[in-house]
């Protein structure tokens, strides 16, 4: 019999074939592919997983489903095709979980994650401004609120783009693969969805200092309204980054979602070069 979903566990079951299907075809999954699940649920994304003959490791923290899927895929697991560990994705230790269970290391994500934790997700995946997933998945494809989707793919001047966005796309490439509505779930999210493709990749031009990078990003977002040079008081003198901004060309009166993740970059490096100036010509005491 098959479980009801939980609200604690923020569960919604996908039913349309059209949405599995993209989701599956949006993996680009290859010979050699090994597939890492988040939350499988009753199963039926995973079903498709393996039917594309890739092996796949799933993570769930519901022990009934973990039951269910046990029984479920028994033929898959005694074939070494599939691998269930029960665990919350968050608090697990993915590297030594890959070694306690003799797992090779997936290279490709594909879930259908709870929307609540998607942010401590992405950031398990990715990693973050200051430390980057140092072993990078190839290709991660994941079911989100629609509302983060629009945040990772935002293109600067666009009200989506804030922090996340910024974050994201420094560490990866973001593509809204397709909208998914309310419908396509049993029982129905009150939200609207879609599946995301994103693909982690060094930043063509990296920050000198990433710290400085991700503190200048969490002020600037931090009062959307204001600009640039009123939100980073804290970090540089209003005039000094006025003349900063204007030698990147950047509109003095600029605010935050104005500005792309290269100019994020270059800012960074520009904040960092006027405060050492700064610094070294400050008389000493």
């Amino acid at each position: 019999m098959a479980q009801r979903a939980r609200k604690r566990f923020g569960q919604h079951w996908l039913q349309s074939d059209q949405v599995l299907n993209q989701i599956v075809t949006a993996a680009e999954i290859v010979e050699g592919d090994r597939i890492l699940e988040i939350g499988p649920g009753q199963g039926v994304l995973t079903q498709r997983l393996l039917n594309s003959v890739a092996p796949v490791l799933a993570v769930e923290i519901d022990r009934d489903l973990c039951l269910q899927l046990s029984e479920q895929f028994i033929a898959d697991v005694a074939s070494g095709q599939f691998r269930l560990i029960e665990s919350d994705f968050l608090k697990l230790n993915f590297e030594q979980a890959l070694i306690d269970f003799e797992q090779p290391r997936p290279n490709k994500v594909v879930a259908n994650i709870p929307y609540y934790i998607t942010a401590p997700i992405l950031e398990k995946l990715l990693g973050t401004l200051r430390q980057p997933n140092p072993q990078p998945f190839d290709n991660i494809v994941l079911l989100v609120q629609k509302e983060i989707s629009d945040r990772l793919c935002a293109e600067p001047g666009t009200r989506a783009n804030g922090a996340l966005t910024i974050r994201a796309q420094y560490l990866a490439d973001c593509t809204e693969i397709c909208p998914v509505p309310p419908s396509a779930f049993k029982p129905p999210p009150k939200v609207d969805s879609a599946v995301i493709r994103i693909r982690p990749r060094p930043f063509p031009t990296p920050a000198q200092d990433p710290v400085r990078l991700g503190q200048l990003v969490k002020l600037g977002f931090s009062q959307k309204r204001k600009m640039l040079r009123n939100n980073l008081q804290s970090i540089i003198e209003r005039d000094a980054l006025s003349s900063v901004l204007e030698s990147l060309s950047i509109n003095p009166q600029a605010r935050a979602e104005e500005l792309g993740v290269a100019q994020w970059v270059s800012l960074s490096d520009a904040v960092d070069e006027k405060i050492g100036a700064i610094t070294s010509n400050s008389p000493v005491s």
